[in-house]
């Protein structure tokens, strides 16, 4: 019996590997990973470091463990050379011959986006989204006083307020005005600036990086203003972008992930993808609610029955908890207008965009109006029926 080949050992893939088991316990399973295979929270990357997390303390199980409890195949440390649709096989690096395989599934997960920064430092730059990243950047902060962070998105936001919460100053760097611009409406972008502020991040906008170099002590940055920074630590976090590489190669539908339908079927037969490299029937979303839900219905696919992933509304909570949020995004193509609402405690906004017909569509909440996000929730659209 041909083996069902999970491409990839991170949440999407193992979580899969979980849900299929509970519904087939006899069918090969093989995973193969780029990495060590150990199983770890990866939300938690950019909030254990307040919590006195080590990486090893945030690995779950290793290789071995994950494929005692899965009765499955996990070949890590292992790079994909080749796959054949056609033939359905798959060449790694570690074996000569090809792999057979009755269903292929791609979890390949995003990496960091990389902008080109001048200087004879621009290589220590870390960008963290990895166990072994993670581990990287806990040594070097070892006697650091200050971190700079380039990016003022949700995961620079995050580790801001990570690292302001054991002591470590905070300096962030990036383009806009406000930080978590395009995820967050103005007056809530407002609060959070003022909010991480005043706990001691200080704010660099309409500005970038334009050159890291070694300094005596830590890295002497250059921002595209003139103004320069010192920084025991520089962290790049300008956003994720799906792993798309391996399906182009193949011949595969890319567009903003790996192309699929309600199945998360791809463009070709036996090969489905989820997690953060899919884009499930125009949807290319780089959240945990997505991956249970899609790998829920993938394990009954793959078990022979049939079944479409649905996204219920899924707000994101933010992990910024000196200012909580939670955010469910409307439709890009959704028409409607914010209105917004100061907790009666004085602490937090609650931002709500409806239609012209007074439906919610989306909702972004702060501060102490994150308690409302339940009832709020059960107003919203599925994302996907």
């Amino acid at each position: 019996m041909n083996p069902i080949i999970v491409i990839g050992s991170g949440f999407a893939g193992y979580t899969l590997a979980r849900e299929f088991r509970k519904l087939d316990a006899v069918t090969p399973l093989i995973i193969i990973s780029e990495d060590d295979g150990r199983s770890y929270p990866k939300p938690m990357l950019s909030n254990a470091l307040s919590k006195g997390k080590t990486a090893d303390q945030l690995s779950l199980s290793s290789a071995e463990a994950m494929a005692k409890t899965l009765n499955a195949t996990v070949i890590n440390n292992t790079e994909v050379k080749h796959i054949d649709p056609q033939n359905q096989t798959i060449s790694i690096a570690t074996n000569s011959l090809p792999i057979s395989y009755k269903n292929l599934v791609l979890a390949l997960g995003a990496s960091p986006i990389r902008i080109h920064v001048d200087g004879n430092a621009s290589n220590d730059v870390l960008s963290i989204n990895t166990l072994d990243d993670y581990s990287t950047f806990r040594k070097q902060l070892v006697g650091a006083k200050h971190v700079a962070i380039i990016g003022p998105g949700l995961i620079g936001c995050e580790f801001a307020n990570d690292l302001i919460n054991t002591g470590i100053a905070v300096s962030v760097i990036g383009p806009s005005t406000l930080p978590m611009t395009g995820l967050v409406p103005e007056p809530i972008a407002r609060e959070l600036k003022t909010t991480l502020s005043k706990a001691g991040v200080d704010w660099y906008f309409e500005s970038t990086v334009t050159s890291v170099n070694h300094a005596k002590q830590g890295y002497q940055l250059t921002l595209s203003h003139g103004q320069q920074l010192q920084a025991d630590v520089v962290i790049s976090a300008i956003g994720l972008r799906s792993n798309t590489d391996l399906a182009k190669a193949m011949g595969l539908n890319t567009n903003n992930g790996i192309v699929t339908d309600e199945y998360l079927q791809t463009s070709q037969p036996n090969i489905f993808a989820l997690g953060d490299c899919a884009e499930v029937s125009g949807h290319n979303l780089l959240y945990i609610a997505p991956i249970l839900a899609a790998a829920k219905a993938l394990a009954k696919t793959l078990s022979g029955e049939t079944t479409a992933v649905k996204y219920p509304a899924m707000p994101v909570a933010i992990k910024t908890p000196i200012y909580p949020l939670v955010v469910a995004s409307p439709e890009e193509s959704a028409t409607g207008n914010w209105t917004f609402e100061k907790a009666p405690s004085g602490f937090g906004i609650k931002g709500l965009f409806k239609s012209d017909n007074d439906t919610l569509l989306g909702f972004v909440l702060s501060g102490d109006t994150v308690s409302e996000k339940q009832a709020l929730t059960k107003q919203l659209p599925h994302i996907l029926a």
